[in-house]
């Protein structure tokens, strides 16, 4: 028989951090990654991932992955986004990293200033987190790294866009690239510098008329 007067174990809190990747560029998927870093053994120098070189973060990536007691990453692909738009992608992505966490945390301490919804466990928003805890700055890491090597890899499929080098923003190298080749499935259709040059590109061949042969 249990005895009700000793005490019972509490479990301990599972705090994941939580951050994405990926929400402003004209191309390619958005990211979101979810850390349950060990208090115990959390690597130094964890901020947010825009802070810090390419270098640094890939090596930071690699510790954190070590050490952590659960982390995970997951994509929302573009035809998703331009579907339910990236807000919502967003967030899909953040609930899809905390689904696949090998161990279920207790809290979701979110970036930004909405939570995803249908998550099993607590949550709580936090502006700037990604700047002011170590849990979310920990996940922009991950985040960033993982959608980064996505996009050498995309650039590897599509090449002349220059993937690999501004990762799908919208940077002038990036629309000379969408004027001279115009956009490739991996751009989202409803980020309005594709949709305009898509829009164009339908004009100019209805006013060219049909070919004469």
């Amino acid at each position: 028989m249990l005895d009700s007067q000793r005490p019972q174990p509490i479990p301990s809190l599972r705090v994941a951090g939580v951050d994405e990747a990926g929400r402003g560029p004209l191309a390619g998927p958005v990211c979101a990654a979810a850390v349950i870093l060990d208090p115990a053994n959390t690597p130094p120098g964890i901020a947010d991932s825009k802070l810090l070189s390419a270098t640094r973060r890939e090596a930071l990536a690699i510790a954190i992955e070590d050490a952590a007691i659960a982390w995970a990453v997951a994509f929302v692909k573009v035809a998703e986004i331009d579907r339910i738009n990236i807000l919502q992608a967003s967030l899909l992505a953040m609930r899809r990293a905390l689904d696949a966490l090998a161990v279920a945390p207790t809290l979701a301490l979110i970036d930004g200033n909405r939570c995803p919804e249908g998550l099993s466990c607590q949550s709580q928003a936090v502006v700037r987190g990604d700047r002011t805890l170590i849990s979310i700055g920990a996940a922009s890491i991950l985040a960033k790294v993982a959608r980064d090597q996505e996009m050498r890899r995309l650039d590897q499929c599509h090449p002349g866009y220059g993937f690999a080098q501004h990762k799908g923003y919208c940077t002038k190298a990036h629309i000379e690239a969408l004027d001279r080749l115009g956009p490739c499935i991996e751009h989202r259709r409803s980020f309005a510098p594709v949709r305009i040059r898509l829009e164009n590109s339908v004009s100019s061949a209805v006013s060219r008329g049909p070919a004469i042969g």
